[in-house]
């Protein structure tokens, strides 16, 4: 931001649907069975419903502890034009803060180019998983990148961080839809502080495990984070929950085939697990029909198996251990106590966690340019 004011009215317009200060102490989900124990009797063995909790999705989608909260951003978004924002009127948008859906799509927070110009972050990470479009980065630590189709962004804040995600247009020719989730990953105290870092997992590096049922049915799972079977996920940034194998964190993107059937194995004691399904029609868990667009919270100590529909099904599951530490979470910022909430706005405002090396805080790459990552230390990684 160019100055004091512009970056204090930027925080008050970033809106992810965390308009107050939260404080709550997030709590592993834990089901427990009282049993009494009385002379000569033994009480009849109560069968436990794996299925904790189904619930409806919006646009932000409600997480359990480590994380904080998932996005599915999914854009119809038409032809660009010169430079690479809808080739069409945006009259009728509210520009700046965009974020309800017309013809389709949305323009965020940008103004001429869709998506998230310069903001900060403190004390958690950013996992931004694209599965169809182009996102481009830039950053206050000089690193940049653009990438999609497939690749996934992890980003740890640590201890301050601006970047900008853009959506940009590059496709003249013919529409340019996109579908993303972005996740927020708390960081423990220990860690809220730690320098910044950002790493890419390209499609290509990313694992799948392919299942057969005993009719034929395929389902095909991406291992971004943890592992699954004989699949481990790329290594995430070296301060990240993720990092600790005890912590059990995984990210899957599970996808089936019509009519496919797969069971999710199980997990650890007070590990909390989420299934959120977001295309299909239907599918069944524990004799449950669950509708699409909704999370289903499961207890981690049963395998799940999973019915499909008649039709190809998405899921994605989130699981980890709980860092139970107390959060105070105030738009970009996310820590443990007000006043180290209070101290992240004052060192924003006298530093702005670096300054902005880019010429654009909406910056955008050439239009010609693939697919690549520019590290702070200068090291760049290209696909083609």
């Amino acid at each position: 931001m160019s100055n004091k004011l512009e970056r204090r009215s930027f925080i008050g317009r970033l809106t992810f649907g965390l308009a107050a200060i939260i404080a709550t102490p997030i709590k592993g989900i834990a089901k427990s069975l009282k049993i009494e124990d009385e002379i000569n009797i033994k009480p009849m063995k109560e069968e436990i419903d794996p299925i904790i909790k189904i619930k409806p999705l919006g646009f932000q989608w409600e997480t359990a502890d480590p994380f904080l909260f998932c996005v599915h951003h999914e854009d119809k978004f038409p032809k660009g034009n010169d430079e690479m924002g809808p080739a069409c009127s945006l009259d009728g948008r509210h520009i700046g803060d965009d974020f309800i859906i017309k013809d389709g799509w949305r323009m965020y927070h940008g103004k001429s180019i869709p998506g998230f110009p310069g903001h900060p972050h403190r004390g958690f990470e950013t996992i931004t998983i694209v599965r169809e479009g182009i996102v481009d980065h830039a950053d206050s630590m000089g690193a940049a990148g653009r990438y999609g189709d497939g690749d996934v962004q992890w980003m740890t804040a640590g201890k301050g961080v601006q970047h900008s995600e853009m959506f940009p247009l590059i496709y003249k020719d013919k529409e340019n839809p996109m579908e993303l989730f972005q996740i927020w990953l708390n960081l423990p105290k220990k860690n809220k502080m730690v320098d910044s870092h950002f790493k890419m997992l390209w499609a290509d590096t990313i694992p799948r495990y392919i299942h057969k049922d005993d009719k034929g049915k395929i389902t095909e799972v991406e291992v971004i984070a943890g592992k699954l079977k004989n699949k481990v996920a790329p290594s995430p940034p070296p301060n990240s929950w993720a990092s600790d194998p005890a912590n059990e964190l995984a990210i899957w993107n599970i996808k089936l085939e019509a009519g496919a059937s797969y069971t999710i194995p199980k997990a650890s004691k007070g590990i909390n697990r989420t299934i959120y399904f977001y295309i299909g029609d239907t599918i069944i868990i524990a004799n449950k029909s669950i509708p699409k667009y909704h999370a289903v919270e499961v207890n981690p100590e049963f395998e799940i198996a999973i019915q499909n529909g008649e039709t190809e099904s998405r899921l994605l599951v989130l699981q980890g251990k709980p860092i139970g530490e107390p959060v105070i979470q105030y738009g970009p910022f996310v820590m443990n106590t007000k006043e180290e909430i209070h101290q992240a706005f004052e060192d924003y405002h006298k530093t702005a966690f670096g300054g902005w090396p880019w010429p654009n805080t909406a910056q955008v790459h050439d239009r010609k340019e693939g697919r690549f990552a520019l590290h702070a230390d200068g090291t760049k990684e290209t696909r083609s």
